[in-house]
């Protein structure tokens, strides 16, 4: 199965409850103003935030006022295109080397097995990779990245259950400098986002990377359940204050049926979306694409 192929599988959910919703709108009204509140009723359900779907529809009632398009087609067509523009407003990292990848998220996003899938995604690029299992407070945290590890065929960094996570990085640089790897992956414990004192310790983390390896290319980024919706804006805005966040890798898309919310985060909060998880195999993440995005969920 190709690329898109697998984004469109996965977001099966969300391109039914659109396209549905939608063809019932065109339906039952004609291109006016109770069109235009059906349609932003229709992009918030979709777990779209008021504020960006409110954006949204004023800009295709603008554009299809000024060009007199009442067409079904044109509007559509333009509806993808301002979804495709809110996607893009947050410009997205080049990922160069050498180059350090934390991953920082609150519990149970998948965090651990999305170093698996990134580390694979490397290695396919003909990348040198090292994982650091940072993660020293959940127990057997570092027994499941070890999996992952094994999995991809690269090296892991890792201490006993309970140390110091930022002596697990330090180590893991040192040894990623010592072998000239070309990506370190560090695995983070999940830390629910209200909790100063575990903010701190990402900042730590953070700290020692630009200490350690202050020439690499050092990239933050948050990973985030599909299906958690428009929750995940408030988990984006505390992370992304405390870390400065590079990016966001959504998990879990398969799973959920209001994928809306990706084009509030991007547009809102100017953060772009690099990766997607798009099934559970350890090839099933790919570089997020705007374009296939909208095209996959309409």
């Amino acid at each position: 199965m190709g690329l898109f192929s697998k984004l469109k599988n996965a977001l099966k959910k969300t391109r039914e409850g659109l396209s549905n919703a939608l063809s019932g709108l065109f339906s039952k009204n004609k291109i006016g103003d109770d069109f235009y509140d059906g349609l932003e009723e229709i992009l918030i359900g979709a777990d779209i935030s008021v504020t960006t779907a409110e954006d949204i529809v004023d800009e295709i009632r603008a554009e299809a006022k000024h060009d007199k398009i009442k067409d079904k087609e044109f509007v559509t067509d333009l509806l993808k295109d301002v979804l495709e523009e809110k996607l893009t407003e947050a410009e997205l990292p080049e990922i160069k080397y050498p180059a350090i990848i934390m991953l920082v998220g609150v519990n149970g996003v998948g965090k651990t097995t999305t170093v698996g899938k990134l580390a694979n995604y490397f290695l396919s690029k003909g990348k040198t990779v090292t994982v650091a299992a940072a993660d020293t407070f959940r127990a057997a945290a570092a027994d499941q990245l070890t999996v992952w590890a094994e999995r991809a065929k690269v090296r892991i960094v890792k201490h006993e259950e309970g140390s110091d996570p930022s002596a697990v990085v330090f180590d893991a640089l040192t040894s990623a400098k010592a072998k000239g790897t070309d990506v370190v992956i560090i695995d983070t414990a999940g830390r629910l986002h209200v909790k100063a004192h575990l903010m701190e310790e990402l900042k730590k983390m953070s700290r020692v990377v630009t200490r350690e390896c202050p020439t690499a290319n050092f990239y933050k980024l948050l990973i985030l359940d599909a299906t958690t919706g428009n929750n995940a804006i408030s988990q984006a805005e505390i992370f992304n204050e405390a870390v400065d966040l590079d990016g966001i890798v959504l998990t879990k898309l398969d799973s959920s049926a209001k994928g809306g919310f990706v084009i509030s985060l991007c547009s809102e909060l100017q953060i772009p979306v690099v990766f997607a998880g798009v099934g559970e195999k350890i090839d099933d993440l790919e570089l997020f694409d705007p374009e296939d995005f909208v095209d996959a969920i309409l």
